[in-house]
C-alpha cells in the first residue's frame, strides 16, 4: 500500500483531461494513490509523460494516456473510447482542461478566434466529453462527473472568453445533474484556487495588478490571487467525488484552497418589486426608476452577502480569515457540504 492512502478508489477506472500539469496533474497523481485506474489526457505527450513519470511507483491500479485535445468532439469520443478498452468500463470523469485568457484581454479588443479557443476548450471540451461518457454511465447505472470552473465565471477578474467559459460549465453541470441523477450519475463542479501556470509568471502578475489598479479586485483579493496554494491540496477533494462515498452528492459547486472546502449556494430570488399581472397594467418606467434604484439595488446586494458570506467567493483571501469566518459559521451551513 502507498503510505497515508486508504485506496479508496481501487477498482475505479477515471478519465483525468488536463493531467499534464497543475490541477489535472495533482488530481491524476491523487487518484492513483488512491488505488484508480487512470486515463490521462492533454494536448502535448511530453507534459503526459512527466505525469507518468511522477505516478506512485508501487500503486496498484494502472495508468495509460491518450494525447489530444478534447475540444475535438471526434477525439473525445475516442478518449473515453480507450477508456473501456483498457478497463472496461468508465467510474469516473474528470474535466481539468483549460487554457488562460489573453494578457490584457477584454472585450474591447480580443480577437474572435482567442474568444472561440477559450469557448471550445473550457465549456466544449467539457460538453465533448460528457456527452461521450454520460450514455456509458447510463449503461451501467452509476458515474461520476467532475468539471472545473473557476471564481472568475462572477466576472471578478473581467475577461471574456475564461469567464464565460467557466460559467457556462458551470449552467451545463447543473444541468447534467439533473438529468443524470435518476440513472445513478452525479455531477458536481469545483472551483479551484491553486498555483498553476495560468496563475503564475510575470503576465498573470500583470493582469492582476492591472484588476486591482483599475478596482476589480480588492487588496485581499489581489493578494490570495498572488499567493495560490499548491494544487495537491485542492485534488482530494476530486477523489472524494469520484469515490462511492460521494454518490449522493451531485448538482454542486464547490471551492477550494489550501485546506478550505466551500460550497457555491443559490441565493433564492430576492424580490425587488411586484404587481399582479392579471389585474395591472405593466410597469411604467417612472415605477422601475423608483423601485430599481442603484443605492437600493446595493443594499440588498450588500445584505445578502452578509448573510451568506461562508458561501461567497469573495471570501477567498488569506487562509487564516477563511478559518475564522469557518469557526465562527452556524453549524448548519457547514454541514451543506455533506448534505
Amino acid at each position: 500500500m502507498t503510505q497515508g492512502k486508504s485506496h479508496l478508489l481501487e477498482g475505479k477506472n477515471i478519465i483525468v483531461t488536463g493531467s499534464s500539469m497543475g490541477i489535472g496533474q495533482a488530481v491524476a497523481i491523487t487518484l492513483a494513490e488512491e488505488g484508480a485506474n487512470v486515463v490521462l489526457n492533454a494536448r502535448g505527450q511530453q507534459g503526459l509523460s512527466e505525469t507518468m513519470a511522477l505516478m506512485p511507483a508501487n500503486r496498484i491500479g494502472k495508468v495509460v494516456s491518450y494525447c489530444g485535445s478534447v475540444a475535438d468532439y471526434a477525439l473525445a469520443g475516442q478518449l473515453v473510447e480507450s477508456c473501456m478498452d483498457h478497463f472496461g468500463h468508465i467510474d469516473g470523469l474528470i474535466n481539468c482542461a483549460g487554457i488562460a485568457e489573453p494578457q490584457g484581454s477584454s472585450i474591447l479588443d480580443i480577437a474572435v478566434e482567442d474568444w472561440q479557443e477559450l469557448i471550445n476548450v473550457h465549456l466544449h471540451g467539457t460538453f465533448n466529453t460528457c456527452r461521450h461518457a454520460a450514455p456509458l454511465m447510463k449503461q451501467q447505472g452509476h458515474g461520476s462527473i467532475i468539471n472545473t470552473s473557476s471564481h472568475a465565471f462572477m466576472g471578478m477578474y473581467g475577461g471574456t472568453g475564461y469567464a464565460a467559459g467557466k460559467g457556462g460549465t458551470n449552467s451545463l453541470s447543473l444541468a447534467l445533474s439533473m438529468d443524470l441523477k435518476e440513472h445513478g450519475i452525479n455531477v458536481n463542479v469545483i472551483c479551484p484556487g491553486a498555483k498553476t501556470r495560468l496563475s503564475t509568471g510575470e503576465d498573470y502578475e500583470n493582469l492582476i495588478g492591472d484588476l486591482n489598479r483599475r478596482g476589480l479586485l480588492d487588496d485581499s483579493l489581489m493578494e490570495a490571487s498572488l499567493n495560490p496554494p499548491d494544487p495537491s491540496y485542492v485534488a482530494p477533494l476530486y477523489a472524494y467525488l469520484a469515490s462511492s462515498h460521494a454518490k449522493e452528492i451531485t448538482g454542486r459547486i464547490f471551492w477550494a484552497a489550501g485546506g478550505y472546502i466551500g460550497l457555491f449556494h443559490r441565493n433564492p430570488d430576492q424580490l425587488l418589486a411586484f404587481k399582479d399581472h392579471e389585474t395591472s397594467p405593466p410597469w411604467k418606467m417612472q415605477e422601475l426608476i423608483t423601485k430599481l434604484h442603484r443605492k437600493d439595488l446595493q443594499k440588498i446586494e450588500e445584505t445578502c452577502n452578509v448573510i451568506l458570506s461562508t458561501n461567497n467567493c469573495r471570501l477567498l483571501v488569506k487562509q487564516k480569515l477563511l478559518l475564522k469566518i469557518a469557526n465562527a459559521a452556524p453549524v448548519q451551513w457547514l454541514m451543506r457540504l455533506k448534505n
